[in-house]
């Protein structure tokens, strides 16, 4: 079986290991007493829990090899249910986007609204005034912690009582409510709740657990557009619960990655070694027409009928230390009929003396309209067969080359394939995730969350890039799309 690169099983970082005797540290957060890094670096406890100094690159993670299914087995009839879907400065948060552009968007932050519609970008109309678009994370301040935040604004909320860890929070589908799982998040016992938002003083309504749902842990979990929350039972196998509680249904034997699409009810997800199924009308899921066997984690966008995902159609593969992961590349296809995938990104190679530097693609998400894809390029020296990402020690071949890229990539709604040439968004960051309105991408860099303006039309930042101070919780990143930034919707 094909194991992805973990950034914690390669380098220590934001890993919580077990404690023994003479252990310096366990995590991160036990190095403060090292005082600040130098410029460029931060302090991390290593494999053999010590703390040392290591440069801010962050690759893109997928954390997708747990797939152990066959991948064709389903249960048939059962629906994933649910309803309708009507360069510049660093700077502190707190400012506003001066967006607008689209017609009617021309409400500023505290006027007066009726509608979403009538706000500027990055803004809903919530109690009838236009107020800042919610982010949510998943964070660490020496535990796990679900939180969630204004997108302009500094300061993080947890979506759990103190000292009880969370993970994966979702919006639901009218913005109203935010799901998560909390209590023991990696094992059968965590809890899937929910809260209202915005926040008030009441504790979080629970659902049901992983123990109730065939005693599988919950992740890959995923609400909006739907009305059904959806999630993935430990390593494969799909099921859903009410927002309103009820018992948790099987929706499918195996599979992971799910994803719903616009209506709400129809839904893809990826089966380890057979490719990427789609759901239609409640029916049966069945693959794909013309995507590969290696197809995984597909993403719909709320508008055109084109599917991203990445596939690794030639098999080839390169070695982090023990672990063997695809190359992949990012493809786009229709959802009805198929036909031939439309290439998006593809993987590069260039020589190096004693080697190459090459890439593969990671971490794709959709604008909500369908005409920009962002994506993260990691970058990695190969020297026969053995792989270093770059940024990291040992990398030497890759001389300036960050570790990974967020580039935006332009494309055709009709046909689904790439226009123009790729637009660099930032460097050494990673989980890319646009705004519902298109104009804000926020992305994770050096365990901080960012939100920077975009020009819808070029793709090009601009404004002024938000910075959410990394403080008292650190953004995780090491399972991949689990820990995407989700935007609360319009």
């Amino acid at each position: 079986m094909i194991k992805r690169v973990v950034l914690g099983a390669l380098f220590g970082a934001l890993t919580v290991l077990g404690t023994g005797c003479g252990d310096e540290c366990v995590d991160q957060f036990d190095c403060r007493d090292k005082g600040a890094a130098p410029a460029g670096q931060e302090w991390i406890c290593n494999a053999d829990n010590k703390c040392e100094l290591q440069k801010l690159v962050f690759p893109p993670e997928e954390d997708a090899g747990t797939e152990v299914d066959a991948g064709t087995e389903v249960d048939a009839g059962t629906e994933v249910d649910a309803g309708t879907e009507v360069d510049a400065g660093t700077e502190d948060a707190g400012t506003e986007v001066d967006a607008g552009t689209d017609a009617g968007m021309n409400v500023a932050k505290g006027g007066a609204c009726t509608a979403s519609a009538e706000c500027m970008a990055g803004l809903r109309c919530e109690a009838a005034t236009c107020q800042s678009l919610l982010i949510a994370v998943t964070g660490n301040d020496g535990g796990t912690r679900a939180l969630v935040t204004e997108y302009d604004v500094p300061g993080m909320t947890s979506l759990s009582a103190d000292g009880v860890a969370s993970a994966y929070p979702r919006f639901g589908p009218d913005g109203a409510q935010v799901a998560f799982v909390q209590g023991d998040v990696t094992a059968a016992a965590g809890e899937l709740a929910v809260r209202p938002v915005p926040l008030t003083a009441a504790a979080p309504t629970v659902l049901t657990t992983g123990t109730a749902s065939s005693s599988t842990r919950i992740r890959y979990m995923e609400w909006e557009p739907g009305n059904l929350i959806t999630w993935v039972r430990g390593s494969t196998g799909i099921s859903t619960i009410a927002a309103t509680g009820g018992s948790p249904t099987q929706a499918t034997v195996n599979g992971t990655f799910p994803d719903l699409a616009p209506n709400g009810t129809d839904y893809a997800y990826s089966a380890a070694g057979n490719g990427i199924y789609v759901s239609t009308g409640g029916g049966v899921p069945a693959p794909l027409a013309g995507s590969p066997t290696s197809g995984e984690q597909p993403h719909y966008n709320r508008t055109t009928s084109q599917l991203l995902f990445l596939a690794n159609p030639d098999n080839l593969t390169v070695t982090f230390g023990t672990d063997t992961t695809p190359v992949l590349r990012l493809y786009s296809l229709p959802v009805t009929g198929g036909g031939t995938p439309a290439l998006l990104a593809d993987r590069t190679s260039d020589s190096a003396t004693g080697g190459t530097v090459d890439s593969y693609i990671a971490n794709p998400n959709w604008a909500p309209d369908g005409s920009w894809v962002a994506y993260v390029r990691a970058y990695y020296q190969n020297i026969n067969g053995a792989a270093t990402l770059c940024g990291n020690t040992g990398a030497t071949l890759c001389g300036t080359t960050p570790g990974n890229v967020i580039f935006l990539q332009r494309v055709n709604t009709t046909t689904g394939a790439a226009d123009g040439a790729p637009v660099k968004l930032a460097d050494n960051a990673t989980l890319p995730s646009f705004s519902p309105d298109g104009q804000l991408v926020a992305y994770v860099f050096g365990g901080a969350l960012y939100v920077q303006p975009i020009d819808p039309a070029t793709g090009q930042p601009t404004g002024t890039l938000i910075q959410h101070p990394k403080d008292t919780y650190t953004v995780l990143t090491n399972e991949g799309d689990d820990y995407r930034p989700r935007w609360q919707p319009r």
